[in-house]
């Protein structure tokens, strides 16, 4: 099994290219009262079911940036698509295929009504995928492969492709024949 290591400040997380989603592990570090470095939670995280062609969760959430380094775990609070203002949120989803039949009754604005603190300014969304949030993402193709919406145009995304997306209108749409899983870490950001 191929496996890849990402890092995001004292977060780890281990992911094989075909694993299921009870296979997730996830290691956050901290520092002990010596300053000793130690692993504060080691445990494996299950993807919930957000709708019938997306399942997620969280793997860190902070609420300042610079963040604050904690010992307690942030990853099961409520939040909506959005981090926290000033803050980050550390995530995993998965994409289902999504077949025409299904593409069309999906309800207007599914993922947009999730998102918390919306840029002020810009055109409303097309699709029931597609959203706009006020944040800086960075984004990883992990399995799969996605065609990632925009106002006017699509571009298709394999694993191993990485996204830097600013605030902008867009969507995650997989037309194919297998799920596809995407590693994101979104910051709030200035107003665009």
């Amino acid at each position: 099994m191929i496996r890849r290591v990402f890092w995001s400040i004292a977060t780890i997380f281990i992911v094989g290219s075909s694993a299921a989603a009870s296979d997730i592990r996830r290691v956050v570090t901290g520092l002990d009262e010596r300053n000793h470095a130690v692993v504060l939670f080691d445990s494996h995280i299950s993807l919930k079911q957000d709708s019938s062609v997306i399942s997620s969760t969280n793997f860190w959430i902070t609420d300042s940036t610079p963040p604050s380094l904690s010992k307690q775990d942030s990853a099961n609070r409520p939040i909506g698509v959005s981090p926290p203002d000033n803050g980050t949120k550390f995530r995993l989803v998965e994409f289902a295929p999504l077949d025409s039949a299904t593409e069309a009754k999906l309800p207007p604005e599914m993922i947009m009504k999730g998102v918390n603190h919306p840029p002020e300014k810009g055109i409303p969304v097309k699709h029931p995928m597609m959203h706009r949030t006020r944040t800086l993402d960075y984004a990883v193709i992990l399995s799969g492969e996605i065609d990632m919406m925009l106002d006017d145009t699509s571009v298709h995304l394999k694993q191993g492709d990485v996204i830097v997306q600013q605030a902008t209108n867009h969507g995650w749409v997989n037309h194919g024949a297998q799920s596809c899983r995407i590693l994101f870490v979104l910051m709030d950001s200035k107003e665009p």
